[in-house]
């Protein structure tokens, strides 16, 4: 029986550890990114999301027929992006109007659009 050597692994172990510590005081991570990863993983939010980098903003309903799902079901992705600090709400009489945070958010679903579209070709 042949063992094939894994090429996606280290055959030593070993650490520059001039580089770690370079590194080790700039891993802090602010809370709440992995969160935000975690809810643009959804893919019905990410296409909200993504709707939202096309137009300024969208109603609960509009969001609802957009993705093709209840408004109860649009709502409550649109709660969890703005819970987040994804996205913003307004009222305007008896409508809720939804919109990315700012241009930071904007830019990473862009960017991930993006580099789909490359993996794609």
């Amino acid at each position: 029986m042949t063992t094939k050597l894994r090429d996606d692994v280290c055959e030593i172990v070993c650490h520059d550890e001039e580089k770690i510590s370079r590194l080790r005081p700039k891993m802090d991570v602010p809370e709440g990114i992995s969160g935000m990863f975690k809810a643009l993983a959804d893919e019905t939010r990410f296409r909200i999301a993504y709707a939202l980098t096309l137009e300024e903003e969208l109603c609960v309903c509009d969001a609802a027929h957009l993705m093709g799902t209840t408004i109860a079901n649009a709502s409550h992705h649109l709660r969890t992006l703005r819970n987040l600090g994804l996205a913003r709400h307004r009222k305007e009489g008896k409508l809720v109007y939804y919109s990315l945070q700012d241009e930071h958010v904007k830019t990473i679903i862009r960017m991930a659009m993006d580099h789909a579209k490359e993996l794609k070709d």
